[in-house]
């Protein structure tokens, strides 16, 4: 019996289009034939979320993940995802606001560093999930693996990057090769890989762009959906 995965959307749907199409290929991969992925969605305005970010309302977007959070646990979700790595800053509200389980990105993917047998990782996404404790904090304390973030003017040139270009459909050369050179500097400084921590990022590099383990949260967040419908 299949369980039926909830996903929140909209943050932004560049991205959440890479989580739907990952996961009912994932649920093909195991399954074959015509099976396709049981899932319920509800897609936010990211105009919305992202003005009240960067005003550091963070109890206002809390709400609206509850609501839509709420939503998807009517609809019929078993477990559910929040489909970005910055909106896990009020994960644990929005889990608390329901009685079905969240499947944590940041968990998802310190299980596939221990899995990979790394111990110092560099960490690049916006700047509130570099700057914020949620997510490095996180990895710290359940999985013991040291995490290196860039310089300050390395997070200015990824977080324009991510709201003026990727969240808009953009892909930009310069700022593929802005970006393959910050995660070079952090591979210098002693990373054994890097998270994409930004669910966008997977729109400008992929695994064959530098010789550095890239972990890709969208790729790993959507894979641990695929197994916890099937358990």
């Amino acid at each position: 019996m299949m369980k039926t995965i909830g996903l929140i959307g909209g943050m932004s749907w560049e991205s959440t289009a890479s989580y739907y199409q990952l996961i009912n290929q994932g649920i093909k991969q195991q399954l074959g034939g015509l099976h396709s992925a049981k899932l319920v969605m509800v897609s936010v305005d990211f105009a919305e979320i992202e003005a009240l970010q960067h005003q550091g309302d963070w109890q206002k977007t809390a709400d609206i993940l509850s609501d839509a959070a709420t939503s998807l646990e009517a609809a019929g979700a078993d477990f559910f995802l929040i489909c970005t790595n910055t909106m896990h800053l009020v994960a644990s509200q929005v889990a608390d606001a329901v009685n079905i389980p969240l499947l944590h990105i940041a968990d998802a993917t310190g299980a596939q560093l221990v899995t990979d047998k790394r111990t110092t990782i560099g960490l690049i996404g916006t700047k509130f999930t570099m700057q914020h404790s949620f997510y490095k904090n996180r990895l710290i304390d359940k999985f013991s693996i040291d995490v290196l973030l860039p310089t300050d003017i390395e997070q200015d040139i990824i977080h324009r990057v991510i709201y003026e270009e990727l969240c808009l459909g953009i892909v930009d050369q310069k700022s593929q090769a802005q970006y393959l050179q910050i995660i070079q500097n952090l591979t210098h400084r002693g990373a054994q890989g890097i998270i994409l921590g930004c669910t966008e990022i997977g729109l400008l590099l992929n695994k064959n762009d530098t010789a550095t383990k890239l972990y890709d949260t969208t790729i790993i967040h959507a894979q641990s959906a695929v197994e916890e419908s099937l358990k």
